[in-house]
């Protein structure tokens, strides 16, 4: 039969505090995908799709328009979804021009596994659970909804969970306007407000759903994340930006659209090492899911050897004719001045005093004091070359031992999209090989503040990442490459990392950057 299905992603997502600043609820990524995905793909390609958006709407719009070209979106903008006037069914009252036809209404915020009927007749679906407290429910007679219930009920029959089908869409629209016009200042009013008058007068069906996954609310999200949870794909988590796995092609979603253009413009200059761009959109772009093997998962001293080689050959070439002068206080401003950004960032956001710490039993100055020791002029010196800027085994597949494509590269250094400094990629594999996405995403770190107030951080390591550090730093000697600007750049890298990361893990990163730091310009203290 022809019939549509409705989704409202226009509201605000209040519920879920910094998962919504910078993005639509809908957009959060829940395993391989977000929200709006597994919602779309519970139904076939042909599927008649009309969309409310309002809170970052022109990402939702620009998300599915990229992501999926052969389905049938329309869109429908609220003009309130938010504060006086605003409601759910509100919301759902915008696309009613579109919805004179028997539609499913889907809630943005329930993701199920069931295969769902047409709505051929009325129903609403139902999950057998705990939770009446926080939800509506109701009870049904026969096969019969007969009665909902606010919540707080005690023992419903079912939880509803804002999956509706709706044969009888002339009724059920004019009920809404009715509702809406009674109630207009109500901002809990819902499908739930309808469908309570809509069973006196037609009736509506159970169906009963075996899975289902609320999206409103934070505990619920991580048993979500944790059920779609995919070995092989390893994304650490960052409110401004989100990586999807669909159907064949990877999404990269960026809060900032400049950051997305760069990233598209860059791969003009990374000698065809990268993806190539299928589409993009201010906050999206789109390339193909290259198979091989995540290079973090398969490296070993023997291997790694190779892959070296390999990158020595193709990547870091010179760029002439660049302003010596010039590039030299772009590399110093992307070492001193953004450094001392994120870490005033990070203390601010974090209640940090700087001050003197003990870390892993040893007595260490304040963070100030240690960058104060850097000769950050001496460490800015250096020659222009190609770069890929996020140069870690996690943005590495590797196709066979000669043959690499890397992924997720930085949209520019400090602002230059054409080239950068070596020793900033050479850092960061540093770094990586170190601190691995698996071990982050099994929380196999350490942080800890002791009754005393000394701190203890702590990491696992993967004896193979291990060695491959080992031959990492003999290839470096060998070329002549100084291994304590990149040991000195990898301390500097965590802490300009910790503002941009989850929580326990951000504090891990501030206090072991602050304690390797202070190791490192130890060393080279003692060198003098």
């Amino acid at each position: 039969m022809d019939f549509k299905v409705l989704i409202t992603t226009s509201g605000i997502g209040s519920r879920l505090g910094e998962f919504t600043q910078y993005t639509n609820k809908t957009l959060l990524r829940i395993g391989k995908k977000p929200v709006i995905s597994h919602i779309i793909e519970n139904y076939p390609v042909d599927t008649k799709f009309v969309i409310t958006i309002g809170y970052f709407g022109n990402q939702v719009r620009d998300f599915l328009e990229l992501t999926y070209p052969e389905r049938n979106f329309e869109f429908v903008e609220v003009d309130k979804y938010q504060g006086e006037g605003s409601s759910l069914l509100y919301s759902m009252s915008c696309a009613k021009e579109k919805l004179q036809i028997p539609f499913i209404f889907h809630a943005s915020d329930t993701i199920i596994k069931d295969k769902l009927p047409d709505p051929s007749c009325n129903w609403n679906a139902g999950f057998v659970g705990p939770g009446s407290s926080n939800y509506t429910s109701f009870d049904v007679k026969g096969n019969s909804v007969n009665v909902f219930y606010d919540k707080g009920n005690i023992s419903p029959d079912y939880l509803h969970i804002g999956l509706v089908g709706i044969h009888n869409y002339k009724l059920f629209w004019d009920i809404t306007d009715k509702v809406l016009i009674e109630n207009n200042f109500k901002s809990s009013l819902s499908d739930v407000d309808v469908l309570k008058s809509f069973i006196k007068f037609d009736n509506v069906v159970l169906k009963e759903c075996k899975t289902w996954f609320d999206i409103g609310n934070v505990e619920k999200i991580k048993e979500a994340k944790t059920y779609f949870s995919d070995s092989k794909f390893h994304v650490l988590d960052k409110v401004t930006e989100s990586i999807y796995n669909i159907e064949g092609n990877i999404v990269k979603f960026f809060f900032d659209e400049n950051i997305c253009k760069n990233r598209v413009n860059r791969t003009n200059f990374l000698n065809g090492t990268v993806p190539i761009i299928l589409d993009s959109r201010p906050n999206f772009y789109k390339y193909p899911y290259v198979d091989g093997e995540l290079f973090s998962n398969i490296a070993n001293i023997s291997n790694f050897n190779n892959f070296l080689n390999w990158a020595f050959k193709k990547l870091w070439k010179p760029v002439l004719n660049v302003d010596s002068i010039e590039f030299e206080k772009i590399t110093y401003d992307f070492y001193f001045s953004k450094t001392i950004k994120r870490i005033n960032e990070f203390q601010k956001t974090r209640s940090i005093i700087d001050k003197i710490d003990v870390i892993n039993g040893l007595t260490i100055p304040k963070i100030e004091d240690l960058l104060n020791q850097i000769d950050f002029h001496k460490l800015s010196k250096c020659k222009p070359t190609t770069f890929h800027g996020d140069f870690i085994l996690d943005n590495i597949i590797s196709q066979d031992i000669d043959n690499y494509t890397l992924i997720d590269w930085r949209q520019d250094f400090g602002g230059q999209i054409e080239y950068g400094d070596q020793y900033y990629d050479l850092a960061k594999l540093s770094h990586n090989l170190v601190v691995n996405h698996e071990i982050i995403d099994n929380n196999n770190f350490l942080y800890k503040i002791n009754e005393d107030n000394s701190i203890n951080v702590n990491i696992h390591r993967y004896q193979n990442l291990v060695e491959c550090e080992r031959v990492y730093f003999e290839k470096l000697e060998e070329l002549g490459l100084d291994i304590s600007k990149i040991k000195l750049l990898r301390s500097i890298i965590w802490l300009n990392m910790s503002p941009l990361h989850h929580h326990p893990f951000d504090l891990f990163l501030y206090y072991f950057g602050k304690y390797n730091l202070f190791i490192e310009l130890k060393k080279i203290n003692d060198a003098v």
